[in-house]
């Protein structure tokens, strides 16, 4: 399976994870997890990372990782390796720790940074999901020590240097003396363990983008991410490919339009065997690796065959007409 993409930049923010190789715990003790902890220390004061949330659980942990220099590879592999060498030194174990790569999607931020709060939010209420602590179980969520959980509501005994609260805590609107918004964040995980977490449209969607996606956040920041990919890259896994795919064909399509001195709209209006139509057809077919059925709905031609009959039509074609459209698609991809 291809790799996904890295996406490097200065003051990216990421939800970071990993899991143990076969699913195995990647801690054994409380002294693994504090081993864990001082390491996640080192690197930050080695990279400049903020955390601004975490939790370990038995066989993986999740981070919301902020960088503020685009140092995101170079830090996780250096994180992992050392805390791998160290446990295999602690536990006299060998062998790979960690199941293959790290996952490390880019989390949209901006005014009311609300994919963000969702994270951290979802990040705390781990051991809730897990039925390990919470509203309705044995214990309360700060019961559940090895999560930043406890920092955020006054219930630890320290907070660690490179634990950040002050953003998650604005995200969710909270202001005023440390003590008051302490509570208040407490009181806001409470009412969403009670099921009174509807309402806030990304914390809908964050968790299906956490497990199955490349990126959390919308659309926007997707085509964003899609366009820093460079176009000679095969390091891609298949959503992100596509992203890239349809991007790309879109800009080839308004050159199209351009070129052609018509509108989308009359374009769409076409038939699927009027020239212009077909030439601007076997232009993004011949180059990009989108679909004839993307194809056939992005240009309204209805069945998928009536695309692939136009692109066979004019790739054959040898009347003025279409030769010079030809000539004229080949001008726009350079």
């Amino acid at each position: 399976m291809p790799r996904s993409v890295r996406h490097e930049y200065a003051g990216a923010v990421y939800h970071a994870m990993c899991r143990g190789n076969n699913g195995q715990a990647i801690y054994k003790t409380d002294k693994g997890r504090r081993l864990f902890l001082s390491t996640l220390d080192e690197v930050c004061q080695q990279t400049g990372w903020r955390i601004h949330a975490y939790v370990l659980m038995s066989n993986h942990y999740h981070l919301l990782l902020e960088t503020p220099e685009a140092n995101l590879v170079s830090g996780m592999k250096w994180f992992q390796g050392a805390y791998t060498q160290r446990f295999n030194a602690m536990f006299k174990c060998r062998g790979h720790l960690f199941q293959g790569r790290y996952k490390a999607l880019p989390v949209e931020v901006g005014e009311d940074e609300s994919y963000f709060r969702a994270v951290g939010n979802y990040i705390h209420l781990n051991p809730y999901r897990a039925g390990l602590a919470g509203v309705g179980l044995d214990k309360p969520l700060e019961a559940f020590r090895w999560s930043s959980y406890g920092a955020y509501i006054g219930a630890a005994k320290t907070c660690p240097k490179w634990l950040s609260r002050d953003r998650l805590l604005k995200s969710c609107g909270f202001s005023g003396p440390a003590s008051e918004r302490l509570a208040r964040y407490r009181d806001l995980l409470e009412v969403q363990m009670g099921g009174g977490g509807a309402g806030d449209a990304a914390s809908e969607v964050v968790e299906k983008q956490l497990k199955r996606g490349w990126y959390v956040g919308g659309d926007a920041f997707r085509a964003i991410l899609t366009g820093m990919i460079d176009h000679s890259s095969d390091n891609l896994r298949g959503e992100q490919r596509q992203a890239h795919d349809e991007m790309e064909a879109e800009r080839l399509l308004s050159h199209a339009i351009l070129a052609l001195g018509i509108c989308e709209a009359d374009l769409l209006l076409m038939k699927s065997t009027q020239a212009e139509k077909q030439a601007i057809v076997w232009m993004l077919k011949k180059y990009t690796t989108i679909t004839v059925v993307w194809l056939a709905s992005r240009l309204s031609m209805g069945h998928r065959t009536n695309a692939s009959r136009a692109i066979s039509v004019f790739d054959r074609a040898n009347d003025p007409i279409r030769v010079g459209l030809k000539d004229k698609m080949l001008q726009i991809t350079g």
